[in-house]
């Protein structure tokens, strides 16, 4: 292993950045491998081409015979691209992309042949379904599941394969995806937002929620995560000591980006631009070896989709350039890891930002009526949004190195809680005309200057507010969007409900007037949603304690935090929005869970291999260097050896007590690991390996790091972080 980590670091040294050469602006090569709007009028009639926009804006069906004139022209215009096959391409619940490439090729017979597309096959596929995760949906003998196309999401060429977007159902069709529930949940939170909007504009009859979301990710060349058994098979390193320097002098944050990650970069950018993915910054984070990329916002389930495709170009084009990309939250201990910040909104056909202050009083009510419902929404159900950005990966993350802590609370910033302190002692029941001025003029009517020099941060908050947006800062790099705009937009759309129903009642039976009426049950939601509300550091002991005091949850590992996703009322809110039927809530429950003990177990595996079979036998052989040496100090110095050899005596010793203490913990571990296997209920399972096996992993890995230190460099076999994180 030490042969092959210096063979790996030598091939890094003379590694020198692929040439990228861009021909053409960017924008005039943006969405060109992407069947859109533009490629649609070339190659549909009229009619085909409403169909599909009234499908997409509407929601409505598509006739069968003009779904064979829209495959046979995306086939025609794909052949024109070079595509020789297509597969319709869906996300799984195993967090990666899934699909099945097909052939246009068709035989006549006679050894004739044709390029063959038709409707059918552009509309629904049966893949087997029987080794993708269902959480108990169906036996594995029923193998039956259906892909069935998403008009919402163009259909795009990759390499030679024309790929349509689709969502993944059972026979039965509960969802097997991240896409369907996605879609329901944005479905629901348009249907109550826009009877929200009625209030302030009657044209509105449509409402988008939008995500822009900032990748952030590792780049390490692949030579030297070949000679990391523990990054190959985890994402993660499990071993070693930090480094001298890390990233304390914040010298790669924003810095010079080095040649080789900027070739890379040029690369995904052009091929995103194919793809119509609006990359637009890119730029160091903090750590060292760490970047981040983000785009221009874009429609959520879009957005959804474009950053699955992203992760996957990412990683084909690393290949080219001798990279592996690490989208594990913390491929490394003691140096930032990595999230992928959510930044979520709502927006209206008539171009209105609901979550951004206006240029009337009027306007600035319906901002404020969004904004105030969506923290509601966050207070409500804080422990479900916990749920859904925990995994087995970015527990490690949160709560460490400018990451936020597992307690989910909302950041506003100080001018806003200002405005919510005044809009908080509005009088109850009606307002009289002076006090309605006053709020108008001095309290709503300053918020868009508020706004324009509010310059508040904060880096901890796991759910902040920054001028026109909400950011999720808490979700994983590694995790589908689609899971937390999924309960993001689900637990909004009920709060939204309960509002409409809440005014109203005020309007019909208080005889108020609107502007009363929504003033009064946005009073009683911010006094009710004040314990959500947080701007100080949530790393403080003194911020658990006092969340703890507001009955904030604080569910610091995934099994903890899954629990509640199959609480009754979290079942029955999915239920009743339409956007998961019982069956499917509980299964995506199930398979969470499992996926926990999965990779919690094959950590342990990977650990305990490591531990036993490369860094003991690297220690042995170093003591028996000194051991050698020790004996020769003997010979020549006689009994006087000890004094002389006092210094490489006790480095023996100590070799021997880390030794000692990895192979005690080492069977420890799989003893214990044993035992929780036998458990055969998944949540005491999953509480098992968290608890009693994971542990483990901090002493092995302690006397790990310890011998790294102690051994000679030119023994060791594991590539250090020092090598990792600063070779470029």
């Amino acid at each position: 292993m030490a042969i092959l980590r210096f063979h790996a670091l030598k091939q890094t040294l003379n590694r020198v950045p692929v040439f990228i050469e861009e021909k053409e602006r960017r924008s005039s090569i943006f969405g060109a491998h992407v069947f859109n709007e533009n490629n649609m009028r070339q190659y549909l009639t009229k009619s085909a081409y409403n169909e599909v926009m009234d499908a997409i804006n509407k929601g409505s069906k598509i006739d069968r015979l003009v779904a064979d004139h829209i495959s046979n022209a995306m086939k025609e215009w794909a052949i024109s691209k070079g595509a020789t096959h297509y597969t319709h391409w869906f996300q799984p619940l195993t967090g990666a992309t899934a699909e099945k490439h097909d052939a246009f090729f068709e035989t006549l017979g006679d050894g004739m042949a044709i390029e063959k597309f038709e409707g059918g096959a552009l509309v629904q596929q049966e893949p087997d379904a029987s080794s993708f995760p269902n959480g108990g949906i169906r036996n594995t003998f029923e193998a039956r599941g259906y892909t069935a196309w998403d008009p919402t999401s163009p259909a795009f060429i990759y390499g030679t394969t024309l790929c349509i977007p689709t969502v993944f159902v059972s026979y039965t069709g509960e969802a097997l995806d991240y896409k369907t529930p996605l879609l329901r949940a944005l479905q629901a939170v348009d249907t109550a937002a826009v009877a929200v909007c009625k209030y302030f504009d009657k044209n509105v009859k449509k409402v988008n929620a939008s995500l822009g979301w900032e990748q952030e990710y590792f780049l390490i060349d692949k030579a030297l995560v070949a000679s990391r058994p523990d990054i190959v098979l985890t994402g993660r390193t499990m071993l070693g000591h930090s480094p001298a320097k890390g990233q304390q002098l914040d010298d790669h944050y924003f810095g010079t980006i080095p040649n080789r990650a900027m070739s890379f970069m040029r690369d995904l950018e052009h091929e995103c631009m194919l793809l119509g993915i609006p990359v637009k910054t890119r730029h160091n984070e903090v750590a060292p070896n760490q970047f981040e990329l983000a785009p221009i916002f874009e429609e959520a389930n879009l957005a959804v989709d474009h950053n699955s495709l992203l992760m996957d170009l990412m990683e084909k084009i690393a290949e080219r350039h001798n990279f592996k990309v690490l989208f594990h939250e913390k491929p490394f201990a003691g140096v930032n890891g990595s999230g992928k910040h959510n930044n979520w909104s709502l927006s209206t056909d008539t171009g209105v930002n609901l979550l951004g202050p206006g240029k009337t009083p009027m306007s600035n009510l319906q901002f404020l009526t969004f904004f105030i419902n969506t923290i509601k929404a966050v207070k409500e159900h804080e422990e479900l949004l916990r749920a859904a950005i925990a995994s087995a990966s970015n527990d490690h993350r949160l709560g460490a190195n400018e990451a936020p802590p597992a307690i989910i609370s909302v950041f506003i910033g100080q001018q806003l809680s200002s405005v919510l302190e005044e809009l908080q002692n509005v009088t109850s029941g009606k307002l009289s005309p002076e006090e309605k001025t006053e709020l108008k003029l001095n309290v709503v009517g300053k918020i868009p200057e508020i706004l324009l020099d509010n310059t508040d941060r904060n880096r901890t908050s796991p759910f902040a507010f920054t001028g026109n947006k909400f950011e999720f800062r808490a979700v994983g790099s590694k995790a589908n969007c689609a899971n937390p705009m999924t309960v993001l937009n689900t637990i909004l759309a009920k709060q939204l409900i309960d509002f409409k129903d809440e005014v109203d009642a005020l309007i019909d039976k208080k005889d108020m007037k609107k502007d009363d009426a929504i003033f009064n049950v946005l009073r009683d939601y911010i006094k009710k949603s004040k314990s959500i509300l947080f701007e100080g550091n949530g790393y403080s002991e003194d911020w658990e304690k006092e969340a703890k005091k507001r009955g904030l949850s604080n569910n610091k590992t995934t099994p903890e935090a899954l629990k509640v996703r199959v609480s009754k009322s979290n079942l029955k809110l999915f239920e009743d929005l339409g956007v998961m039927n019982t069956k499917e809530a509980v299964a995506r429950y199930e398979i969470e869970m499992e996926d926990y003990v999965h990779r919690i177990q094959i950590e342990a595996r990977v650990l305990g291999d490591i531990a036993r079979n490369h860094v003991v036998p690297t220690a042995v052989k170093y003591q028996n260097i000194l051991i050698e040496n020790v004996k020769g100090l003997k010979e020549v110095f006689g009994a006087n050896f000890k004094t002389v050899g006092k210094e490489q005596l006790a480095i023996i010793e100590e070799i021997s007590q880390r030794i000692e203490g990895i192979n005690s913990n080492v069977t420890k571990m799989i003893e214990t690991r044993k035992a929780v296997n036998r458990e055969s209920d998944l949540e005491k399972k999953a509480l098992g390996y968290c608890n009693k096996v994971k542990p483990f992993f901090d002493d092995i890995r302690y006397h790990c790091d310890k011998l790294e230190l102690l051994v000679d460099d030119e023994l060791w076999p594991l590539t250090k972080y020092r090598e990792l994180l600063f070779t470029k």
